[in-house]
């Protein structure tokens, strides 16, 4: 792929869902486009119930639109087979999601290594091992390698979530208010470091949040209000 291209677009995306008989089709996204480029940082900012969530999981091929197209690194989604798609998912994107979904009788660098598992290998080799250790040294967890979640701090548990969305490699990270069971504190010092490691490793990251002020250092930033996106003007 040209590292100019985008490595996520929605070309005139909407997404509905049925409702029961005589009750209205609810219209959750209205012909969104986005163009989302290699390393970029972008924010959705929404309410909830304004579709946020929705817009990350077509992104990360976990829903399909009703019309329109999404696709990652030039790939049209809606042509890939379930297979297909869980082998993208395994390898291409990175998921955080507000709970971090650790498994409890499984060490931080344990529950790090477990998406390099579901890649198919047979074993984890030496290479992700040290990855695994580098980047929770790097988030200040070098010395909690082999503790258990449940001896871990709320902020200690999320930048494991942090490690485990970066272990693979992504292209893409897809963070869903990442920091919404936190402090205000502790969630402006994950929303930071997120976004050390987001220039760091070249990802691209996506978050949607309803956190304003979390938002600062992002490339750019868009509201999605009754289905539509739209982007933010920044005052120079």
């Amino acid at each position: 792929m040209n590292e100019t291209s985008p490595v996520l677009e929605f070309l005139a995306v909407s997404k509905s869902y049925e409702a029961p008989a005589g009750v209205e089709t609810v219209q959750v996204l209205r012909k969104i486009s986005l163009a989302v480029g290699r390393g970029e940082a972008i924010g959705i900012l929404g309410p909830s119930g304004s579709g946020k969530s929705t817009l990350l999981n077509l992104a990360g091929t976990l829903d399909c639109p009703t019309d329109g197209v999404v696709r990652l690194e030039g790939q049209d989604l809606s042509h890939l087979s379930d297979s297909e798609l869980s082998s993208l998912r395994c390898h291409k994107i990175g998921f955080i999601f507000q709970s971090h979904h650790l498994l409890p009788q499984c060490t931080a660098l344990e529950n790090v290594l477990l998406p390099t598992m579901a890649s198919g290998s047979r074993r984890v080799s030496r290479e992700d091992v040290e990855r695994g250790r580098r980047l929770l040294e790097r988030v200040g967890l070098g010395d909690r390698l082999h503790h258990l979640p449940g001896q871990l701090s709320g902020g200690e548990r999320q930048r494991v979530a942090f490690v485990r969305a970066l272990i693979n490699r992504p292209v893409i990270i897809l963070a869903d208010e990442p920091t919404g069971a936190l402090d205000p504190d502790h969630a402006l010092l994950l929303m930071n470091l997120l976004l050390e490691l987001n220039r760091e490793e070249n990802v691209t990251l996506l978050v949607v949040t309803h956190a304003v002020n979390l938002t600062a250092r992002l490339d750019r930033i868009f509201t999605l209000r009754e289905g539509k996106l739209e982007e933010m003007v920044r005052e120079s």
